[in-house]
């Protein structure tokens, strides 16, 4: 399959005219010249989006946790009053319209943060302890998206704080059993392209110190990512530091949970060490900021952790905005409303957040470039709308363009978009159905 982009983002800049030829899941050709028979792609072809953070069912929130007033620990309470509603079959017509919603933005590939393992009461489904985990990989293929299963262990409701009834259903008891079933959910998928199955620490929160080198452990033997929430919150920060003498990001170290396959998800509230840390380790920092300042969480100084060497992402988090250009331009942005001065990522800079980078924390370093061998992510984006016309280049994008702009989506050489509408038909009705069915 052979597709014509009137213009394209490659790695030495836009370019008109550009013929990307497509050999099952991977480009063969880039170059460029007139379109001959190939498919047409108007406006600006990018490559695939990566969200290297997301909590799927968190989308049954959205327009329901902002009513009143309130902060991150009373938005919990709710997002656990969904958690506890869920079972394999109704998280999987969830997760597949979320993904769909995500493939209708440009996403082609998405980092799952996943702890709801087990059924209500914190037993393991009987026939598959990784029910959980295998209906949100049913549902990104269905969606048509690659996904890192981002397995999370989560062991305690807080700094020596027990478990809650709710949270009973994402815990294993312990690391040496979390990594037992993270084992058979790794071995079920071995070999197959399409998925990535990474780690998670989930926090300082929900993982005592001395159960994090397991873990790691899991990351390094597999060669696979490793993501945490890190100081998301500033009391999230003074209990570790009352009960370790550490920070988050200093206890992670000390454990050996940073390096180049990790990411730190938030980062919000670091100190100068932290970010020093983070930079020398080649850690990844992930920023979220649609759902960093729905939460009224903060800006994390992503500007100077980049300088200190650390690689940004960004996910949708939450899901309050599905959106990674939002998410692209909310970091510059955020970071003029904390330093008063504009110009801190080139559009370049932001758009490589959230592709190449992206792809390669989630353990798909071959995506995110529109090049001969990488895979075949192509997103298509019209610059006639209401929103883009007039503008030109990769600030088109960046700084115009929103997800409803996004026309067409080849996602590892299958069409999922086209003209603005997703292969599995109306997304809103199956995220309506899917939603009042958990209401």
């Amino acid at each position: 399959m052979t597709y014509w982009c009137e213009q394209a983002w490659l790695p030495d800049g836009v370019a008109g005219d550009v013929l990307v030829e497509i050999d099952g899941t991977r480009i063969t050709r880039v170059e460029q010249g007139p379109p001959g028979s190939a498919e047409r792609l108007p406006g600006l072809t990018i490559p695939g989006l990566a969200n290297a953070h997301s909590h799927a069912f968190h989308r049954a929130l959205r327009g329901h946790t902002q009513r009143g007033e309130g902060d991150f620990w009373t938005w919990r309470e709710r997002m656990y009053e969904v958690a506890g509603r869920l079972d394999p079959h109704s998280y999987e017509r969830l997760a597949t319209a979320v993904y769909a919603e995500m493939a209708l933005a440009g996403v082609t590939c998405v980092g799952e943060f996943h702890y709801l393992h087990h059924d209500q009461g914190g037993r393991p489904y009987r026939d598959d302890p990784n029910a959980m985990g295998h209906a949100l990989i049913r549902a990104a293929r269905a969606a048509g998206l690659r996904i890192a299963l981002l397995d999370t262990c989560y062991l305690s409701g807080g700094i020596g704080v027990p478990l809650s009834e709710v949270q009973l259903r994402f815990s294993d008891g312990d690391s040496e059993r979390w990594a037992a079933r993270a084992e058979l959910l790794a071995a079920a998928y071995e070999g197959q392209p399409d998925v990535e199955i990474g780690a998670a620490i989930h926090s300082v929160r929900a993982v005592p110190p001395d159960q994090m080198p397991v873990v790691a452990e899991f990351s390094h033997r597999h060669a696979a990512p490793l993501h945490m929430h890190v100081s998301e919150q500033r009391a999230e920060n003074t209990a570790c530091v009352e009960m370790y003498a550490a920070t988050p990001v200093q206890l992670l170290h000390e454990r050996g949970a940073l390096g180049p396959r990790s990411t730190a998800v938030h980062a919000t509230h670091l100190t100068d060490v932290d970010v020093e840390l983070l930079g020398q380790s080649g850690t990844y920092l992930c920023m979220c900021p649609t759902t960093e300042r729905d939460l009224a969480d903060g800006i994390g100084p992503a500007r100077a952790a980049a300088d200190r060497g650390a690689q940004i992402t960004l996910g949708s988090d939450s899901h309050a905005v599905i959106d990674l250009f939002e998410e692209a331009r909310g970091m510059e942005l955020n970071e003029r409303l904390a330093s008063r001065r504009r110009g801190h990522w080139s559009a370049a800079d932001l758009l490589a957040a959230a592709t190449c980078t992206g792809h390669a924390s989630l353990g798909f370093p071959g995506a995110g470039q529109l090049v001969p061998g990488a895979w075949a992510d192509l997103v298509s984006v019209r610059l006639d709308s209401v929103r883009t016309a007039g503008t030109s280049g990769l600030e088109a994008v960046v700084y115009a363009a929103s997800a409803a702009d996004v026309h067409s989506v080849v996602s590892g050489g299958r069409r999922v978009v086209a003209q603005g509408r997703h292969v599995l038909g109306d997304v809103a009705a199956l995220l309506k159905k899917a939603i009042e069915e958990l209401r």
